[in-house]
């Protein structure tokens, strides 16, 4: 696989994918190929038919930095990981993934099915050397800011490794995306005094300590604190971490609506609105999922971003932004490099057996 530094890494963008169409993608590479200076050159990946009229119709047939590669077959929504990895080998999705597997791209955006990406992802580019297994980073406004939650998903089942692994992998995304040279990482849990929480929080916690200065580690981390300005990555195994993104993105849609419902039980409250409606707009700007676009799937051999399903042409847009970023940061390298000292740490060599040290002195 080819580096994926600088300029010359493309990003392959799956066109097929998601609730809204290619219409809506073409729209985003539009967009993107007009807003974004220096952005890396961009392949439009799905059925030819489709897309070239789409092209036309958004001025793109002949851009410099725009290519075309034909997949006949299109992951669906409802479509089954693994099976259609076997059926659909010439599925949109997985023809871009194959891209970045063969060095021709440099990252893959879809907004397509979640599952079958990171099954994608995972089998076609496997984990990074010293990476076990990959991690879902979301990221979720908080007070003066945002944060990265890892794992947000792909390992429900975690060994303490790989938290560590999760609390690097999130340290790097959060370098290249809030600018933050030395991002405090918070390790989530039910208490911040020493022991508190599982097992695996404790094996966690104390490999963490061990790391050094791999990851500006902020201690055990309770869920309010999150939302405070006390950490941008909060590390946690993907089965938590769904629960807190679905918990945040339910509980979001409910005050949205409550709110609305509220404001408009009575003309004097409907006026107040009125008056309020700068305050408003600024709040739902901090809250739109749209700002960052996708999330990556971290620990690969390539940079896997998904975007919702339900994004807009504003979301993908931004989620070919941010692939750009990662592919300019040179992210691949410096996690394989920390992972590297990291594990040299939290996995000492084994001592020999008694019978390789009899061998080893005859």
């Amino acid at each position: 696989m080819v580096s994926s530094s600088g300029l010359t890494g493309r990003i392959a963008v799956d066109a097929m994918g998601g609730d809204l169409g290619p219409p809506e993608v073409v729209a985003a590479v539009k967009l993107a190929l007009t807003e974004f200076d220096e952005l890396n050159p961009i392949t439009l990946v799905g059925d030819e038919d489709v897309l070239k009229p789409l092209l036309v119709k958004h001025g793109l047939v002949e851009h410099p930095s725009l290519g075309l590669f034909h997949a006949s077959e299109v992951i669906t929504m409802e479509d089954k990981p693994i099976p259609a990895l076997k059926r659909k080998k010439d599925a949109s999705m997985f023809r871009a993934i194959d891209l970045v597997k063969s060095g021709e791209a440099a990252a893959v955006v879809s907004c397509g099915n979640t599952g079958a990406l990171m099954a994608g992802g995972t089998i076609k580019l496997r984990t990074l050397d010293g990476i076990d297994r990959p991690a879902l980073a979301a990221i979720i406004p908080r007070k003066n800011g945002h944060f990265i939650l890892i794992d947000a998903g792909a390992n429900p089942e975690a060994e303490p490794e790989h938290l560590v692994h999760n609390a690097i992998l999130g340290a790097h995304y959060a370098r290249v995306v809030f600018g933050v040279s030395r991002p405090r990482v918070g390790l989530l849990t039910i208490g911040t005094e020493e022991g508190k929480g599982n097992a695996l929080i404790s094996a966690t916690h104390e490999h963490l300590k061990n790391i050094g200065d791999l990851v500006n580690y902020a201690g055990p981390t309770e869920g309010f604190q999150v939302f405070t300005d006390h950490c941008e990555v909060a590390v946690c195994d993907g089965f938590v971490g769904n629960l807190l993104l679905k918990s945040w993105e339910s509980l979001a849609h409910f005050f949205s609506d409550t709110l609305k419902a509220e404001l408009k039980a009575n003309p004097l409250r409907m006026s107040g609105a009125i008056l309020s409606r700068g305050a408003f707009k600024a709040l739902k700007k901090r809250m739109n999922p749209e700002v960052y676009g996708g999330a990556p799937l971290l620990g690969l051999r390539g940079n896997v971003l998904k975007a919702h399903g339900s994004s807009n042409r504003q979301a993908i847009k931004n989620a070919i932004h941010a692939a750009s970023k990662i592919i300019k940061a040179d992210m691949l390298h410096l996690i394989a490099a920390d992972a590297a000292r990291a594990n040299a740490v939290i996995r000492p060599p084994q001592s020999a057996t008694p019978l390789a040290r009899e061998s080893s002195t005859a």
